[in-house]
């Protein structure tokens, strides 16, 4: 398996918790997961880009893109919502699908 390949798997492998979460009615889980895999698709978009990163965090590397210049604001607006806190009663405050979002940015950021 090439470096290429195991992003697929690992993102792959956090979507499939996530939708099992969800399936489980354990969204907080789900919305852990799901940003998981978007932390993967940066990772990876890094990678082929040559931008080197400093902490493996799945958040700071949300932070980093969030704060790069070239990145459209409808991107943005998707990295944005991974960033978003949950109120205290852990739901989060926005009527938004953060796995469909994760499969959004992949697309913009590696296909």
């Amino acid at each position: 398996m090439t470096e290429g390949q195991a992003w697929e798997i690992l993102y792959q492998t956090e979507i499939n918790h996530a939708e099992n979460a969800r399936s489980e009615g354990n969204e907080g889980m789900a919305r852990v997961c799901a940003r998981r895999a978007v932390g993967i698709i940066i990772r990876e978009y890094f990678r082929r880009n040559q931008i080197p990163i400093k902490n493996p965090s799945a958040y700071d590397r949300l932070r980093l893109i969030e704060k790069m210049p070239d990145i459209s604001e409808d991107l943005l607006t998707l990295i944005q919502h991974f960033l978003v806190r949950v109120s205290l009663d852990y739901r989060l405050p926005l009527e938004v699908d953060l796995i469909a979002e994760a499969h959004q940015i992949r697309k913009v950021l590696l296909e």
